[in-house]
């Protein structure tokens, strides 16, 4: 145990020694005991005080220590509340919440900025707060807005996951939309430093920027989606409909407006299945359960119809959002066009079927007529060299006659003996057109009895000949038709009948059947036998060949290729030894009142003479030249021949005389034609009444005709229809 106590001063030590040595010499120098010992207790106190001095010294140098280390202490412990406070005050000065947790995850100094939005749980960070009670506290506190798919607990483990990295940066959602960026970093004594930003103005911008930019996508989209000729619904992963184009809303009446938007495909579905009709690999139970599957969705495409008449081609395909996009595209054009080409296709397959067989029948057909080709030259031979030769030896008979009774029946005879030759020549030359396609039917209205009373002359003394009571109904009906085919489909027809009636009679009469006039050729002859009643419609298919009086060969296929021409209906009842009868339909003329220019009135009496008037005839061939003057001179009339129109117009610049009438041929060789000399004649001398004739029968030449108010008669012309034509000449005239 210490005689001086430590915590005196150096002074009070000395002091106290200073005591402890004098009371210690005072007792030596008391004693009565031996100086030896007494010397020796000296020594030894003297001993002491040099240990005691030493060690004051020592202690001395202690205290010396002791105080210099206080001060520095008291020095480091100003320095260090000093750099406490800095560092405080450093933080507090922080925007942003600082929390410093040592390495062992206990939390040893945060500013007032941390954790200051969650309220609930600022007050309880306290010094030493461990960092997994700190996770805790934060996902309790009543301001923290989770995802819905997170729990607290959730939370803490995915938060704690993340501590030990180097570096942790995420964002926290408060409460009425306020956001705080936690981050989280290493110290290199491996405590951890947290700061936490409030970022929600930053994220309340970027979002604003994100709504301003997806509403210019969404504009660029809808612009774009509208220039799209398809129509476009656009769903998203809840199978709402979010948006489509205008060309949607005119596709369907149930198309969806600004206030659909949000329907569900279910119900959008239901409102289009009323005018849709589905193909048949999709219906709308399908197509449902497509838009509403779980798992990924493959791509599909069908057909809708709408209106039985609008084809819509839809496609529907599945989006990255697992939402979905369908289009209608109108391929109501396409389809036509392919069903148009389709039918196009088949009936090119029939039109080839039918032209093959038609082909064949051709062939056939060609077959045939080469093989009746030497048939046909010899037919045609005999019959052309048959009046001919009859003629000849008429002709060479007449200076034996012994007075003129009997050149002038001679003459009547060689005249028939040439009419065949006449007859047959117009005939070959109306099958060839018919058969050639070529033959030109004008039709006009006219009346039947213009045909009729003509052929009823012309053909009795045939029919008288032969015994036969030939009998033509009276008609006033008006028809329209071709008035000279009409008249060689009778005047063919009656002849045939007298031809082959040996007794009995033959009639003609006239039937309405609705707006057609049925003409009925009735004889009581030897009838047609049903395998033949095709065959007599060809060309010089004649049923007795070696019968005398057999004709050409060639009516019955005029008749029949005539009658189609003109679209009248032909029909044929025959029974063998009963009779037959041949009609055809020819359509009724509703208005009475209206008369065509080729309509000549009849003469009856062509013996009467025609009134002494002059005619200008125009005709470039000399030998029909001179025989028709011959003719026209012997109706009693005066005839002007001029053989070219140069020399017509010559003659009547010379004469000084306007003709009565014109009779021009069209082809007049070199220089002007019928026509363009009438129209000359006109400039010049006025109007004259003319008539065209010509062996042309072209539709050109018979309009040009009527423009021109101008008669039109075919070549050969016979005797009586030339009287009647220069009848109706003179009497134009006479008006």
């Amino acid at each position: 145990m210490s005689l001086i106590n430590p915590n005196d001063t150096i002074e009070r030590q000395n002091e106290k020694l200073q005591q402890i040595a004098q009371s210690l010499m005072r007792r030596v120098e008391q004693k009565s005991e031996q100086s030896g010992f007494a010397y020796q207790q000296f020594e030894r106190a003297a001993l002491l005080e040099t240990e005691v001095r030493e060690r004051t010294d020592d202690l001395e140098h202690a205290l010396d220590l002791l105080q210099e280390s206080n001060t520095r202490l008291e020095i480091a412990n100003k320095e260090t509340e000093t750099a406490q406070s800095n560092l405080t005050e450093a933080i507090e000065t922080i925007n942003e919440g600082f929390a410093l947790f040592d390495v062992d995850d206990g939390l040893v100094l945060s500013n007032s900025r941390f954790c200051r939005d969650l309220s609930d749980v600022s007050e309880q960070l306290i010094t030493g707060l461990s960092f997994e009670d700190y996770v805790a506290l934060i996902s309790g506190s009543r301001f923290l807005a989770l995802p819905e798919d997170q729990t607290p607990k959730d939370w803490i483990t995915h938060r704690l996951n993340h501590h030990g990295d180097e570096h942790v940066v995420f964002n926290v959602r408060l409460k009425w939309d306020r956001w705080l960026q936690v981050s989280e970093h290493r110290t290199s004594q491996g405590g951890t430093v947290i700061l936490q930003t409030d970022v929600t103005n930053i994220i309340r911008r970027a979002r604003q920027e994100r709504a301003k930019m997806r509403d210019q996508q969404a504009e660029m989209l809808q612009a774009t989606l509208d220039h799209l000729n398809q129509g476009v619904c656009i769903f998203d992963s809840a199978q709402t409909l979010v948006g489509w184009n205008t060309r949607m809303d005119g596709l369907f009446t149930s198309t969806p407006q600004d206030s659909a938007a949000g329907i569900s495909f279910d119900t959008l579905l239901q409102r289009l299945s009323d005018e849709l009709t589905f193909d048949t690999h999709m219906d709308a139970t399908r197509l449902r359960k497509w838009a509403y599957s779980p798992t990924k969705r493959d791509p599909i495409m069908f057909e809708v119809l709408r209106d039985e008449s609008e084809v819509f081609s839809v496609f529907a395909q599945e989006m990255p959002d697992k939402g979905f996009v369908i289009s209608f595209s109108d391929v109501t054009a396409e389809r036509a066009s392919a069903r148009t080409l389709f039918e196009m296709n088949e009936l090119l397959e029939q039109r080839v079927e039918d032209r093959t067989r038609e082909l064949g029948l051709a062939l056939a057909e060609a077959e045939r007529a080469n093989a009746s080709k030497s048939r046909f030259v010899a037919a045609a031979s005999h019959d052309l060299l048959q009046p001919l030769s009859a003629a000849k030896l008429f002709i060479s008979s007449l200076p034996e006659q012994p007075d003129p009774t009997s050149a002038k029946d001679v003459m009547d005879k060689a005249e028939t003996a040439l009419s065949s030759v006449e007859h047959f020549i117009a005939s070959l030359l109306d099958i060839s057109k018919l058969d050639a396609g070529k033959a030109v039917f004008e039709i006009q209205p006219l009346k039947l009895s213009q045909i009729f009373v003509p052929l009823h002359n012309e053909l009795m003394p045939l029919a008288k000949q032969k015994g036969i009571d030939l009998r033509i109904v009276e008609t006033g009906l008006m028809v329209e038709s071709d008035p000279g085919y009409l008249r060689r489909i009778v005047q063919n027809l009656l002849t045939n009948a007298i031809r082959y009636t040996d007794h009995g009679r033959v009639l003609v009469g006239v039937r309405r059947t609705g707006n057609s006039a049925r003409i009925e050729v009735w004889d009581t002859g030897r009838g047609i036998a049903h395998s033949d009643q095709q065959t007599i419609f060809r060309e010089f298919e004649r049923l007795s060949p070696n019968t005398a009086d057999t004709g050409l060969g060639l009516g019955l296929s005029i008749v029949e290729q005539a009658c189609k021409g003109l679209d009248h209906q032909l029909s044929l009842w025959s029974e063998p030894k009963l009779g037959s009868c041949f009609s055809l339909n020819v359509p009724i003329f509703q208005n009475n009142g209206q008369m065509g220019h080729d309509q000549l009135p009849s003469t009856d009496d062509h013996d009467a003479k025609l009134p002494d008037r002059l005619l200008m005839l125009v005709e470039d061939n000399p030998q029909l030249a001179e025989a028709t003057v011959a003719m026209i001179e012997g109706f009693g009339t005066t005839v002007i021949h001029a053989s070219s129109a140069q020399e017509a117009l010559e003659i009547l610049q010379d004469i000084q005389l306007v003709p009565d009438a014109l009779l021009i041929d069209y082809q007049l060789g070199v220089g002007q034609n019928g026509t363009e000399l009438y129209q000359e004649i006109t400039d010049r001398y006025g109007k004259v009444p003319t008539a065209i004739i010509s062996a042309e029968r072209t539709k050109t030449l018979r309009d040009t005709c009527k423009t021109l108010s101008l008669e039109l008669a075919p070549k050969p012309i016979e005797k009586n229809r030339l009287k009647d034509l220069l009848g109706h000449l003179f009497a134009a005239e006479i008006d």
